[in-house]
């Protein structure tokens, strides 16, 4: 199964994505400068933040796309996949 957003919203992602990747290459750079152990953790809490917001558009396109989209047959088993995922959550 694909993505469920339109085009916009998969280069958006895309774009979203190669930024946090960005981030991470730098977080390593910096640990090879030895960095100090504070502006590490500000990086590395700052790519946290990108990956959840990464992670709300696809549920919010998965929500409004693949959930609101399907029959009543399917939609039953698509909600319950996602509330599995959401409790596996930690």
């Amino acid at each position: 199964m694909s993505l469920c957003g339109t085009d916009q919203d998969k280069k958006r992602l895309l774009n979203r994505l190669k930024k946090i990747e960005g981030q991470i290459r730098g977080i390593g750079g910096m640990v090879e400068r030895e960095c100090g152990c504070i502006e590490v953790l500000r990086q590395i809490n700052s790519a946290a933040g990108a990956l959840r917001g990464a992670w709300n558009q696809v549920v919010s396109e998965h929500l409004r796309g693949c959930v609101s989209r399907t029959d009543s047959k399917h939609n039953k088993i698509i909600i319950d996949e996602l509330i599995e995922h959401l409790q596996k959550i930690k």
